[in-house]
């Protein structure tokens, strides 16, 4: 079992800045990438971000593209996404997410991002 802790989110303007943050613990060293999704009213959760343990190779979606970066700590066992130039439509609930040995997947309890206009 994985349990993930994320902290971070909260109100900003468009055109600023966020970071959030998620801290994995349990069984962590089975754990091969971690990611970031979002959910707004009426919407399916969608993937913003993902990276690989073991690489650090990441994958975004367009809309995020050059504006959000993840990253990942060894030595925590976290994952960040650093949200820049956030615009209107960036606003949700973002979840931290991962696998365990591809087989099982974990998430946290979810961190509320709004960003007015």
């Amino acid at each position: 079992q994985v349990r993930l802790v994320e902290s971070g989110g909260g109100l900003a303007q468009a055109g600023g800045s966020v970071r959030l943050s998620c801290e994995a613990s349990g069984a962590i060293y089975g754990i091969n990438e971690m990611g970031w999704y979002r959910q707004t009213p009426g919407k399916q959760r969608e993937l913003v971000a993902s990276i690989t343990v073991v690489g650090g190779s990441t994958n975004y979606a367009d809309s995020v593209q050059d504006r959000f970066t993840i990253s990942f700590d060894n030595d925590k066992y976290a994952v960040y996404l650093q949200m820049n130039r956030l615009k209107p439509e960036d606003t949700g609930v973002y979840y931290c997410n991962c696998d365990l040995n591809r087989r099982y997947y974990y998430w946290g309890q979810g961190t509320q991002v709004t960003v007015s206009s």
